[in-house]
């Protein structure tokens, strides 16, 4: 007889975050906002990334779980690392950093985008990220986790956003390097690719009928991302079921990739 696949005397369980200590950028509104809610309520500890400190702790305040509030520039090297820092001081450690951070201020041709703009978006998108996973890669113990917030604009653009399309793109190239640096050091890294999404980055196009159509249109299931729809990805990347997970794309787009 074949030898059989040995049989754990326990599976992990997918999404069980309890007790992780998990830092999320961009925390104090839309996407950000929610997968606070979900891991809180999950029953990890957060610690809550953004530049504005009042709406952080309002945040803050809704949750079910202990929460740390720091405000700042993820952009900002010294930040990230003080970030890292305090966390292990109040907590002991980092298990999961979520780089979620992002913003899109324009939608307009490159030849009339500025380029500071351009610059800003990278920055914040994707230097920011970098500098977020470095802080957390050298608190982080067998078993880290580094989440990216991508989008499917990374891999199909949009018109009048290329910044944000080339940050986006830019995320899955370092997810996937950082990922071989870190194998051996047993942290994960994987990038979490949201669609469309009922959130305040897409209601430009959400409040315009005709952009609204279009985006419908491409999406299979014919309708807008929710709350509930998001955060099961991240904690399935975060949780001891996803130990093997690395260097990969997670989609959630309602199959606007297949249309």
């Amino acid at each position: 007889m074949a030898q059989e696949i040995e049989i754990p005397e326990r599976f992990p369980t997918a999404g069980d975050v309890t007790g992780k200590r998990v830092v999320i950028t961009g925390a104090s509104r839309g996407l950000g906002r929610v997968l606070a809610h979900a891991f809180s309520q999950a029953g990890a500890r957060v610690v809550l990334m953004a530049r504005d400190e009042a709406q952080l702790k309002e945040v803050a305040g809704e949750l079910p779980g202990p929460a740390l509030v720091c405000s700042g520039d993820v952009a900002d090297e010294g930040f990230n690392e003080s970030v890292a820092d305090s966390t292990v001081a109040e907590w002991g450690g980092v298990d999961v950093w979520i780089c979620n951070a992002g913003i899109s201020p324009v939608v307009a041709s490159p030849l009339k985008v500025d380029p500071g703009v351009w610059r800003e978006v990278l920055e914040v998108n994707l230097t920011g990220a970098f500098l977020g996973a470095r802080a957390a890669a050298r608190v982080m113990s067998e078993g880290g986790r580094l989440i990216f917030t991508g989008s499917v604009l990374g891999d199909r653009p949009s018109q009048g956003l290329s910044a944000y399309c080339a940050s986006k793109a830019g995320l899955v190239g370092l997810a996937k390097a950082l990922a071989l640096d870190l194998a051996r050091s047993g942290i994960t890294v994987n990038v979490v690719a949201p669609g469309w999404f009922d959130s305040p980055l897409a209601e430009g196009w959400k409040s315009n009928p005709k952009l609204a159509d279009r985006i419908l249109d491409h999406t299979a299931q014919r309708r807008w991302g929710s709350a509930g729809d998001l955060a099961g990805a991240y904690l399935f990347l975060a949780s001891d079921a996803a130990a093997f997970v690395t260097g990969t794309v997670l989609t959630l787009d309602g199959g606007y990739l297949l249309v």
